[in-house]
C-alpha cells in the first residue's frame, strides 16, 4: 500500500476539517493517509508519496498563505510532484477563487496530474463541499494502487 500526503495549513481550522475528510476518504478505500501540517511537510516527503493533496485557504488577494504553504510550494519541482495524482482544496472568504485556479496552473506546470478544477468552500465547509473531499482521498487511494 503506498502513501498518499495530505498537507495543508489551516489559519481558523475549516481547511483542516477538509483535509481530515480527504485523510478519511483514502483511508477508507483502503489507503494510508500521512496528514501533515504545510510546516511539517519537506519535499522530501512529497516526493516519497505515490499521490498527494494539498490545502489552504485564501489568503490577502487570494494568494496561499505565505509562511507555510508557499514556502512548500515553491520548494516543489517536477521531480517531487509532477506525474503524480495531486487534489487541491481551500476555503475562502471573499474574491471568486482565483487563487485556486493560479494554484492549479501551477501544480500542472509542475507535471502533476491535478484532479479537476480543485476544491473550494466558502468561509465554513458545507455538506457537499465535505463529501466532495471525501471522494477525492477515495479517487487518490484508487490512483496511488494503480502507481503500484
Amino acid at each position: 500500500m503506498k502513501k498518499i500526503l495530505i498537507a495543508y495549513w489551516s489559519g481558523t481550522g475549516n481547511t483542516e476539517l477538509m483535509a481530515k475528510r480527504v485523510a478519511q476518504g483514502v483511508t477508507d478505500a483502503g489507503g494510508e493517509a500521512l496528514l501533515k501540517n504545510a510546516a511539517e511537510t519537506t519535499p522530501a516527503l512529497v516526493k516519497e508519496a505515490a499521490a498527494l493533496a494539498f490545502g489552504c485557504p485564501a489568503m490577502g488577494a487570494e494568494v496561499l498563505e505565505e509562511g507555510e504553504m508557499e514556502p512548500l510550494i515553491a520548494a516543489l519541482g517536477s521531480a517531487e510532484a509532477g506525474a503524480k495524482a495531486l487534489g487541491l482544496f481551500g476555503s475562502y472568504d471573499w474574491g471568486d477563487g482565483q487563487w485556486m485556479r493560479d494554484w492549479v496552473d501551477r501544480m500542472k506546470s509542475l507535471g502533476a496530474q491535478v484532479d479537476g478544477e480543485g476544491i473550494i468552500a466558502r468561509l465554513e465547509p458545507d455538506d457537499d463541499s465535505l463529501t466532495r473531499c471525501y471522494e477525492l482521498g477515495k479517487r487518490l487511494a484508487g490512483k496511488a494502487e494503480l502507481a503500484l
